[in-house]
């Protein structure tokens, strides 16, 4: 391995469009998927729960392990992990397309087509997405190229985040001329078609300008089952696949709650009061509902790219286990706080959301750079490299927290008997239920990922020390 680990900034550029691309499918599953099925699609709450729950854990294991087994055994003049990047380009549009269409079937018809259209849309994710994170353990061995595209990365993250979470809601009443259940099928259709064309187009682009560096070498051979072994000894590994699950089940739960907390437990009045100065300079919102949701999801998301750009100086400084296990938990204090907040404190709600997204956004970029440490672990124990089936790990706990995630927001608003599209508003057991769906459920899981880190044995003595040695190694 003689040629240069330093990216240019086109490269860092190019890789983080991938990301772009992966999370205006992955961010509208989070933010929509629960409220698309029960308000737009017209599915039963337990229908919706059990559909997003056993699809996606399927899809989490049994999709995830098998496509980084093909992956790592990939071979082709543009490497091991680029090519799916290409190959599944447009197939992944075209399904985000389907996947929020709504056919004109009977209701079993309409279930049927909801679990076929989500499986695809998750199998292909996972051949595209998978591939693509594999890539940054790849591209470079040096650890702070490394953590500096993670930055990148993650700056896009939060740009296809900020549109789904901050315009989408906006736009999909617009396009459909209106907010009654017709209107918002049309609508979703609209925009879905026009992300699935960008999304399509920046991942050939992400394909084009990046590059393989890290070869394993040539006489390396090893069986599936030999991988499989490596990983049920790969400690860092498995606690990694278990904090990304409980990290992923958060963010669908109250991604996924938003949109009911501001529909039903926020105060219509303040808020109205509250977004006044907004309204000069959003003014083409559609109402006060979509537009509170869209600065309350901007406020978080743009603070939250303060955090992204410190989290590198923080990683390698500190070593990005503890940053990581820090930033998450001070960011759950700030959604347990929403707990304690009236309908009519809407800056202490807005403030609370601001803060959040500030420490969240610290812990972003680490996560994903945790996983390729984890890949750099295993080739330093066990003199092996097997990158994909590696961030198997974080596509599985991805797929799985998104899954259980999105279930238990359709699940739970059914145990608090919400009513979707309800002519005379909801009880108010069921407003409850949107506040502890942003609140106290998600701020559960955070919590045991912040205490499984305390066992994760990486710790910035030990990157140093991995980084020398695989150096030496392959120099040698």
């Amino acid at each position: 391995m003689n040629q240069s680990q330093k990216l240019s900034v086109v490269e860092k550029i190019g890789y983080s469009l991938g990301d772009l691309a992966a999370n205006l499918v992955f961010q509208t599953l989070v933010t929509w998927i629960s409220y698309y099925y029960l308000n737009i699609f017209g599915l039963k709450s337990e229908h919706a729960s059990l559909l997003t729950l056993i699809v996606g854990l399927v899809a989490a294991f049994a999709f995830n392990p098998i496509m980084g087994a093909i992956a790592d055994r990939t071979k082709t003049k543009w490497g091991k992990f680029r090519p799916w990047i290409l190959w599944t380009a447009i197939p992944l549009g075209v399904v985000s397309l389907l996947a929020f269409k709504t056919p004109n079937f009977s209701y079993n018809g309409k279930v049927i087509y909801a679990v076929i259209t989500y499986a695809l849309l998750l199998l292909l994710y996972a051949a595209n997405n998978l591939p693509y994170s594999a890539l940054s353990g790849v591209i470079t061995g040096d650890m702070k190229e490394r953590n500096s595209i993670g930055a990148y990365r993650f700056v896009a993250v939060m740009f296809a985040q900020f549109f789904v979470q901050v315009f989408m809601y906006n736009f999909i009443i617009k396009a459909g001329g209106g907010t009654d259940t017709d209107s918002m099928k049309v609508g979703i259709s609209k925009v879905m078609t026009v992300l699935a064309i960008i999304g399509t187009l920046m991942l050939i682009i992400c394909f084009l300008t990046t590059k393989e560096r890290v070869i394993p070498k040539q006489e390396q051979k090893s069986t599936l089952a030999e991988d499989l072994k490596d990983l049920s000894k790969n400690k860092p590994w498995l606690i990694m696949l278990v904090v990304t699950t409980l990290v992923f089940i958060t963010l669908a739960m109250k991604g996924g709650s938003y949109v009911y907390y501001f529909e039903n437990y926020v105060d219509k009045a303040e808020l109205t009061s509250f977004l006044l100065p907004f309204k000069k300079f959003l003014p083409t919102f559609e109402n006060d509902t979509s537009l509170g949701l869209g600065v309350f999801n901007g406020g978080g998301i743009l603070v939250g790219l303060i955090g992204i750009m410190l989290s590198q100086w923080f990683a390698n400084k500190y070593g990005k286990r503890n940053v990581f296990m820090g930033s998450l938990f001070i960011s759950t204090l700030f959604i347990i706080f929403f707990y304690f907040t009236s309908p009519k404190s809407i800056a202490v709600i807005f403030t609370a959301q601001i803060l959040h997204g500030f420490f969240y956004g610290i812990s972003t970029p680490i996560l994903w750079t945790m996983i390729a440490d984890v890949a750099d672990f295993s080739e330093w124990k066990n003199n092996r490299r097997a990158t994909a089936i590696i961030f198997s790990a974080m596509m599985v706990g991805l797929k799985a927290g998104l899954s259980i995630g999105s279930s238990l927001v359709s699940f739970i608003l059914g145990k608090y008997h919400y009513v979707a599209n309800s002519k005379t508003g909801q009880t108010a057991e069921a407003i409850k239920g949107t506040k502890m769906l942003i609140s106290i459920y998600p701020a559960i899981t955070f919590l045991i990922a912040v205490a499984l880190l305390f066992f994760y044995e990486i710790n910035k003595k030990m990157e140093v020390q991995i980084e020398a040695d695989l150096k030496q190694r392959r120099t040698n």
